[in-house]
């Protein structure tokens, strides 16, 4: 669904654009709202509508009695806020969102399959070059020979 890598720069409202790749998908799919949350390794995660839904049924099935899950979905949930696209594709940044992505100015958007993420240009910079290198090695460890 989200595919490829692109640089935004953060605008004097703290509003950044969505590629027009992407948003030609949520034209496609009808998607209006949108959810962004604190994602894992200090970026943010944004999820349409219909996929943050998955997400959270998923999340909600985890015990609560479970400390490592309380954590968790108190981390996930109280970090999410809707946002929707203006009529020039940007969306909202809240500060609180940018403080925990490191945000500064200029951006990387991502497309993960189900998901977008919003990297600062800087942590982007470092996990690529600090992970390139294992990709191969990752692959090997991930994904399944096909068995025919």
């Amino acid at each position: 669904m989200f595919y490829g890598q692109f640089e935004h720069a953060l605008d004097a409202k703290d509003r950044v654009i969505i590629p027009s790749k992407f948003r030609e998908i949520f034209k496609e799919t009808y998607a209006e709202k949108f959810f962004i949350t604190r994602g894992l390794d200090r970026c943010l995660f944004v999820f349409t509508e219909e996929e943050w839904k998955s997400q959270e049924r998923k999340f909600k099935d985890m015990s609560f009695t479970k400390e490592d899950s309380r954590k968790f979905n108190r981390l996930y949930f109280s970090g999410a806020c809707e946002v929707l696209c203006d009529k020039q594709g940007r969306i909202l940044i809240p500060i609180y969102l940018k403080s925990y992505a490191e945000i500064k100015e200029n951006v990387v958007i991502i497309g993960v399959s189900d998901r977008i993420e919003i990297w600062a240009k800087e942590k982007w910079d470092q996990f690529f070059k600090d992970n390139l290198g294992s990709f191969e090695q990752l692959a090997e460890k991930l994904i399944e020979p096909n068995q025919s």
